[in-house]
């Protein structure tokens, strides 16, 4: 056992300073690591959220033509054939139709008309993806 503080061997912490500081390090330094995958995970969802990948989708005019039925014109730029889903809303917000469509690849116009369950206010393109896309 060591008398005083010089028969301590060189470059060894004090039993206090050990006790005190603990394993600080080591958790700051796997805490900033744990925070660095998160970003760049938290940005990669961020990236394929947005979807539509090669597809450019543009909607030109839309209309309710009765009480249960709407259509929409809209114009695809992709570069193969693409999956759009068509959605059609009340004046709550709340989807009262939804439809599919197969566009094919290149610019293409495109008419569609949504089924309804009640009178729709807005019909828009919620996405379009290209076929066999995972993006």
């Amino acid at each position: 056992m060591p008398d005083s503080p010089a028969d301590r061997a060189p470059g060894a912490t004090a039993p206090g300073a050990q006790r005190r500081l603990g394993n600080t390090p080591v958790f700051f330094v796997v805490g900033i690591a744990a925070a660095v995958v998160f970003t760049i995970g938290w940005g990669l969802a961020l990236m394929s959220y947005g979807g539509s990948g090669g597809v450019s989708v543009q909607v030109v005019a839309w209309s309710v033509d009765s009480s249960d039925e709407a259509s929409v014109t809209f114009q695809v730029n992709s570069g193969s054939p693409a999956e759009c889903v068509i959605t059609a809303r009340d004046s709550r917000h709340v989807e009262v139709g939804q439809r599919t469509v197969e566009v094919e690849s290149g610019i293409r116009d495109v008419t569609a008309t949504v089924d309804t369950i009640r009178e729709a206010s807005a019909v828009e393109v919620g996405s379009c993806r290209e076929q066999g896309s995972t993006r």
